[in-house]
């Protein structure tokens, strides 16, 4: 059971809420909001008060109205806080508060000390206790999906205001990146389709095959060749001078010179 009150017209539409009991107070500290502002009666046990501010407000928004409503209602609803005068409230961001396995149903505590502020109450006011009472009610709300609601709600949000800004501006969006991406692809293979094409229609003509140079002999082959040419040069002097006429009669040891063709023999 939680229990809803609003505050001051004065002071703004706001709503004050709390849990029945510290059961309830365990689900407010899972579920809470970036908004939310907790209140405390500092060193005495107490009700777990929150305050949810509007979407974009601070802590330091909060009026001293406002504060004063929920000072009193956490006093009002603390056994030994509300019998006694001066006493002090604490109040932080529900982002502040820390919870740790090893602690009781219902116990927290905070991040950061000096992230906590301190309210001197000094007695209770039954005018500002009594009208918050008056708009006092009870509901059992299912605080988990109260919460992912908001969170879809927002983050849909997001999405058409990021989206609104990229039209503005005519940024592309993700479906024409992708479609971009996808034509790009197409074209790449298309375009290697047509070189393999080329390729393979070249090698079928047989053109470039004999040019030199696609068919530079190697090493070996041109030693051979070389070889052959000379044979056949030698080869073909030898028949010359065997058909010379005119021959010297001078020896050169047993060759004998062919003034013809000046070639031994």
């Amino acid at each position: 059971m939680v229990f809803y009150f609003k505050s001051r017209p004065e002071a703004g539409d706001y709503t004050i809420f709390m849990g029945l009991d510290k059961y309830e107070n365990e689900e407010l500290i899972k579920y809470g909001f970036i908004e939310d502002i907790w209140f405390h009666v500092d060193k005495m046990s107490s009700a777990h008060v929150y305050l949810r501010l509007q979407k974009g407000q601070t802590i330091d928004d909060i009026s001293e109205g406002l504060l004063e409503d929920c000072a009193q209602l956490v006093k009002a609803n603390s056994i030994q806080g509300n019998k006694v005068n001066n006493i002090d409230v604490v109040y932080t961001p529900w982002s502040n508060l820390k919870k740790t396995p090893s602690m009781d149903v219902g116990q927290v505590g905070f991040h950061n000390s000096k992230m906590v502020r301190t309210v001197r109450v000094e007695k209770r006011i039954n005018e500002i206790v009594n009208r918050l009472n008056k708009t006092k009610v009870e509901r059992k709300p299912d605080l988990k999906a109260e919460k992912e609601a908001v969170y879809a709600a927002e983050k849909t949000e997001r999405k058409l205001q990021l989206r609104e800004k990229h039209e503005s501006k005519n940024y592309p969006t993700r479906f024409d990146i992708g479609c971009v991406s996808l034509w790009f692809k197409r074209k790449r293979r298309e375009e290697l389709q047509r070189l393999e094409k080329e390729r393979l229609a070249e090698i079928r003509s047989y053109k470039g095959l004999m040019l030199p140079d696609t068919c530079r002999p190697s090493k070996k082959g041109v030693f051979c060749y070389l070889i052959r040419v000379i044979t056949f040069i030698d080869f073909d002097k030898k028949k010359e001078n065997a058909n010379c006429r005119t021959k010297s009669s001078s020896n050169v040891g047993e060759m004998n010179f062919c003034n013809r063709c000046h070639g031994f023999y």
